[in-house]
């Protein structure tokens, strides 16, 4: 267990104390607005106190048009600053480097949220409008802003979310992505708008200001082969600090019949990463799980449900017999571990998790 226990330097900006990153977990808490509530704070900073070397934020909205969720946390406006000011400030001096997530919910925002849905292209499915190329370049500049806000507001750095068939996954998509401009049609024009990004961040931010990339291999129209590719391609490019690579489960195959016979993890772990660090996240519930992730190959991992359950589990991982309390748990069980009354209600729709009142 000790690699676990491993400070994990990055390219820019402090180290990690372990390899243990909180995964950035969707929890309804926040305002209408998406100013920072108390009950998201709380949750967030009872895991930085619990001994994450990292602590992410939830998947905070670039555009109002981009929210995905009721009581989603925004980056969108000054109005988010003095939140994301007194977040950051926490998060750090409980000794866990802050990282804010950065989201566009696209073709997944909900009508009654945002009005009038945007994607890469018309989508008749969920009555999503494309975006024209102006849109896009508007889109990119408010990533852009969304993360020199939260450099301003004092964090670490953020992570750009390109997984789970939210915007960017949505660029990546030949399915959903039928642009016939440089973001649309081959995968170099169709993850420019990721590079672009990414660009626009480091030129704009301090040089030592951290920056992650989400990517998901898997669903919403997406190609194993292709989404290697541009992991590939971000790590080989050496900008970015770390790829969280998001697998739904660390074990698992890929779906796609031509790559099965060996780990969907085994697809990145194997690429070329330079000074770039490479995270697994899916199913880590143990510390044993994710010590083995390391021996086979990922230098971090990330830690959702288990992180749910136990605000502490990066420092109770240090027993490396540690099992999660068993499913389902009560209401009251989470809220002392500080969820809030909305993620309680949220977490009671996964099946199995709460038990019934």
């Amino acid at each position: 267990m000790a690699d676990l226990f491993s400070p994990m330097t990055l390219m820019h900006g402090p180290a990690m104390k372990n390899r243990f990153m909180l995964a950035p977990l969707t929890n309804l808490q926040s305002h209408p607005d998406g100013t920072l509530s108390d009950d998201e704070f709380n949750w967030l900073t009872l895991r930085a106190k619990g001994g994450f070397g990292l602590t992410m934020t939830c998947a905070a909205h670039v555009q109002a048009v981009g929210q995905g969720f009721p009581g989603q946390l925004g980056v969108f406006g000054d109005q988010h600053l003095p939140g994301l000011t007194r977040l950051a400030a926490a998060i750090k001096a409980a000794g866990s480097v802050s990282a804010l997530q950065m989201h566009h919910a696209g073709n997944r925002s909900p009508k009654d949220i945002v009005g009038q849905p945007v994607c890469p292209s018309d989508d008749p499915e969920t009555g999503s409008r494309g975006l024209s190329t102006g849109e896009v370049e508007q889109l990119i500049e408010d990533f852009v802003s969304a993360a020199v806000r939260a450099e301003k507001a004092g964090f670490d750095g953020v992570e750009i979310h390109g997984a789970h068939g939210y915007v960017l996954a949505q660029f990546l998509s030949p399915e959903i992505n039928k642009r016939k401009d440089r973001y649309g049609g081959s995968l170099e024009n169709r993850s420019r708008i990721i590079f672009e990004i990414i660009d626009g961040v480091r030129s704009r931010c301090r040089k030592n200001f951290q920056l992650g990339l989400r990517l998901s291999p898997e669903r919403f129209g997406l190609k194993l082969a292709e989404i290697r590719d541009v992991a590939q391609a971000v790590m080989r490019d050496g900008r970015i600090d770390y790829l969280d690579m998001s697998l739904w489960d660390v074990f698992k195959e890929p779906v796609e019949e031509a790559f099965k016979g060996r780990s969907l993890m085994s697809y990145f772990t194997e690429l070329e990463r330079g000074d770039v660090r490479l995270g697994v996240a899916g199913k880590i519930t143990t510390p044993a799980i994710a010590s083995q992730m390391l021996r086979e190959g990922a230098d971090y991992v990330l830690i959702g449900r288990a992180a749910i359950l136990h605000h502490d589990f990066a420092e109770r991982a240090r027993d490396p017999a540690f099992k999660p309390v068993a499913l389902p748990v009560t209401a009251e069980y989470l809220a002392n571990e500080g969820l809030g009354p909305a993620f309680v209600k949220y977490m009671s729709t996964w099946p199995g998790f709460v038990e019934a009142a």
